[in-house]
């Protein structure tokens, strides 16, 4: 076996929270570039932090899209899963249906079970938080299909949830809530689906479904979004860049040759040549 080795100091890891830990490394001012994925807001702290020392590069990746009910990836917990499903009206009735087919469906319980699809919420704090956005969705009008309970009493274990009957303007649509729940709208034209795609503050991943490639060409040049996945989803692979658009993040992406080119730095060196022919 051969190993190509790493220098020493190339690689440091210091655990710890982000008010102690984050918040020295961003205000460090010997660190020139600080890679970020988390909250917006905690986003905004980092930047504050470095525009208050050296002047960083920063390049944020905020977790910034809602997560689709029954997904067997983190629980719900993931940042580019696509819980704003926008659906053409002749074929909603029957979308919603094995939606709601499949949801019931999932088991929920022990992540290490291989029969699980569901496991449970990373703590107290993001379980009572998705189960609020729950009871904002009821308030707000929409109308709840299937879920929106905890389930026992001992973990954090919620129900996939899905929500039909929703509004851009509803919270349940524009926040994020980073938990096992779907949120279901009929849409007309294309047009239509584009302006109200794009009606977020957030732009990190999207996808399309469609056997029309006119359809599927327009879409994806009309979506603001870092990512477009055509007739699949959450596609990753090394050479593909993954970054988003508006609050989703900036200053470059992940994976890809663009990742590589954020982390240097351009320089240019002129030397003049004295006696040559062309001086």
């Amino acid at each position: 076996m051969i190993y190509a080795g790493v220098p020493d100091g190339v690689l440091n890891v210091v655990p710890g929270f982000g008010p102690t830990a984050g918040a020295a490394v961003s205000s460090h001012m010997e660190i020139d570039k600080v890679s970020f994925t988390g909250s917006v807001e905690t986003g905004r702290e980092v930047m504050h932090a470095a525009a208050s020392s050296n002047l960083k590069a920063i390049l944020t990746k905020p977790l910034t899209l809602h997560s689709s009910a029954c997904s067997s990836t983190r629980h719900g917990e993931i940042c580019a899963a696509g819980s704003r499903v926008y659906v053409q009206e002749g074929i909603y009735d029957e979308l919603e249906k094995k939606l709601v087919e499949k949801a019931k469906a999932c088991v929920v319980g022990d992540p290490f079970d291989p029969k699980t699809n569901q496991g449970p919420q990373a703590d107290k704090n993001q379980f009572d938080k998705i189960l609020s956005y729950i009871e904002h969705g009821k308030k707000e009008g929409a109308t709840l299909l299937t879920g929106g309970k905890s389930i026992g009493t001992k973990g954090y274990f919620i129900e996939p949830t899905i929500f039909s009957h929703v509004k851009e303007e509803m919270r349940i649509t524009q926040d994020e809530i980073f938990g096992p729940v779907m949120t279901l709208m009929k849409f007309k034209t294309i047009e239509e689906a584009i302006k109200r795609g794009n009606n977020t503050r957030y732009g990190l991943a999207a996808g399309i479904v469609t056997k029309n490639i006119d359809t599927a060409n327009t879409m994806s040049r009309s979506i603001r979004a870092g990512i477009v996945w055509i007739n699949c989803y959450s596609i990753l692979e090394s050479d593909i860049p993954f970054g988003g658009y508006k609050m989703s993040g900036f200053g470059g992406k992940d994976l890809g040759l663009n990742a590589l080119h954020k982390y240097l730095q351009l320089k240019s060196v002129v030397t003049p040549i004295y006696n040559s022919p062309w001086h």
